[in-house]
């Protein structure tokens, strides 16, 4: 018997329907997974389940179930009981779900006190036996700490035992593992297998991620515009999928390589001695102030047409050296393009330099300015690096460079919140390209976007690349995407390089430990 079945699901709003005929089972002791991409209905099915759905939402189900009990028939206070009681859930951005002002005593502590009115000193105990279950220090100083005091996977960990507190049931896991690093996703995604296993936990994996789903789900749900258009075993819809969609999905996996750039081809930028520092907080009054070594002498060459994929886990320095290879941050060391030192330019000299290096960031809806129109924003760096051509002129290389990134020409006119993820990165690779340049810094282009919107990406990159004989600096904790298109790759741990060479060297017979860890945490199946 199944522990929670819900059938015949359906949610509007207003005159759109996002769900329609949803159903699903979830037996004890069992991972189901839900899968698909952005706006596919996954998480707000799961929603649905707590009736945490918002207010416009408009929703009905034909049976929802939690073993006997009928759980469209509970009232508020039921609700509430069931929230963090039988049914508990982990979000997927824990510095978001988290309050920042309370500590992880306080946050964990609160759900035992509203579900069991336990004594402070009874959850204060529990508290840190659930801090040892997530395998999180259990002492004073971890029961003190704030959000901002944690890492990603720290928060993520005190998330989990917030959700454990009552000793559910059933754990929902909505996207757990979006914003963290292999090696960060790979003990999170064990955790929560070790504690499935240990305390027959029943558990609903959201996730866009074909790779996570096929090594820890034991059944699969494919959702499509609000629709399961798949339903099998982990097994049987990785392996012999019936609908077209989910081979869209396993087809749009980063695969393939890069093919080897001639010998001959010229150097482009070369960087020696590369070195940031910053400046840590005083511990004590008199104390010397600590000095923290983000890039620590990092030399690097890039190739006309090549693409150098930087890797690591966050603080390891990836984007710190980004930065100062543009200039945009303080460092040392010597940056020559041409036989000039981009080190010794100041600011005045600098801005002649500027349309020849550009950068698309990681948020491209936050690096775009919301008050300004697609083709605004497109155009601003022409003010600046080409202030002789006309408006006409400044129009139809905007045209150009919508139909090179696979935009219509109508975007222009609109604003940035009305295009998805995957459009405004377009919009920004867009604003790179005008400018002509020579070399295109990509910090984590792809990070936050959809395997399939990936994909796309990545292929309009290359494409770009081979018309235009780009020189990419392509920086990412994502392995696959690396290895798809990356002529070389440089591993970075704390601020230093761990190894470097052909991307193909690299992956197939990788020199160092660090790099083994990483190349079992993203390929292990």
């Amino acid at each position: 018997m199944s522990l929670l079945s819900m059938q015949g699901l359906t949610i509007d709003f207003g005159d759109q329907r996002v769900v329609s005929n949803m159903s699903l089972t979830l037996e004890k002791g069992h991972m189901l997974a839900l899968v698909g991409e952005s706006g596919s209905g996954k998480s707000l099915t799961a929603l649905s389940i707590l009736d945490l759905l918002p207010d416009n939402a408009v929703w009905r189900a034909d049976t929802l179930t939690l073993e006997e009990q009928d759980l469209l028939a509970l009232d508020s206070r039921q609700k509430r009981a069931l929230r963090g009681g039988r049914i508990g859930m982990i979000f997927q951005e824990p510095l978001t779900a988290l309050n920042p002002l309370h500590t992880v005593e306080k946050q964990i502590s609160e759900s035992l006190f509203v579900h069991q009115g336990m004594s402070r000193k009874r959850a204060r105990d529990r508290c840190l036996e659930l801090l040892r279950q997530v395998e999180l220090p259990a002492t004073d100083d971890m029961l003190g700490r704030y959000p901002h005091q944690l890492s990603g996977g720290q928060r993520q960990r005190v998330m989990i035992a917030m959700a454990l507190a009552n000793d559910p049931q059933i754990l929902i896991a909505d996207e757990p593992t979006t914003a963290l690093d292999v090696t960060v996703q790979e003990t999170i995604l064990t955790l929560i297998k070790r504690l499935q296993k240990e305390l027959d936990l029943a558990i609903l994996l959201i996730s866009h991620d074909l790779g996570v789903v096929s090594r820890y789900a034991d059944d699969i749900i494919v959702m499509h515009h609000g629709k399961a258009v798949e339903t099998g075993t982990t097994d049987q819809v990785l392996n012999q999928p019936q609908a077209d969609y989910t081979r869209h999905l396993l087809e749009s996996e980063p695969h393939g390589a890069m093919p080897p750039l001639a010998d001959n081809s010229p150097s482009l930028l070369e960087a020696s001695d590369i070195a940031v520092a910053f400046k840590g907080k005083r511990q004590r009054l008199f104390a010397p102030v600590p000095v923290l070594q983000a890039v620590d002498h990092i030399s690097l060459t890039i190739r006309r047409g090549e693409t150098l994929g930087i890797v690591g886990e966050s603080d390891s320095g990836k984007s710190t050296l980004a930065l100062a290879m543009l200039r945009l941050i303080p460092s040392q060391g010597h940056i020559l393009m041409d036989d000039t030192d981009l080190r010794a330019l100041n600011r005045r000299q600098m801005r002649g330099w500027r349309n020849r290096l550009q950068v698309v960031f990681q948020d491209p809806f936050g690096s775009l300015n919301p008050r300004m129109t697609v083709g605004q924003i497109i155009a601003e760096g022409l003010a600046v690096h080409a202030p002789q051509l006309s408006r006409d002129a400044r129009e139809e290389r905007v045209s150009r460079m919508l139909d090179e990134v696979g935009l219509p020409e109508a975007a222009r006119h609109r604003y940035p919140h009305e295009f998805s993820g995957g459009q405004r990165q377009r919009i920004a690779i867009a604003r790179a390209l005008i400018l002509e340049p020579e070399l295109l810094v990509l910090d984590e282009p792809t990070s936050a976007l959809d395997r399939s919107v990936q994909f796309q990406i990545l292929e309009l990159l290359k494409s770009l690349q081979k018309k235009h004989d780009l020189s990419y600096l392509f920086i990412s904790h994502d392995l696959k995407v690396i290895r798809s298109i990356c002529h070389r790759v440089m591993v970075m741990k704390d601020g230093k390089v761990v190894e470097q060479g052909d991307t193909r060297d690299i992956f197939e017979k990788p020199s160092q430990d660090y790099t083994h860890r990483l190349m079992a945490a993203a390929f292990a199946r």
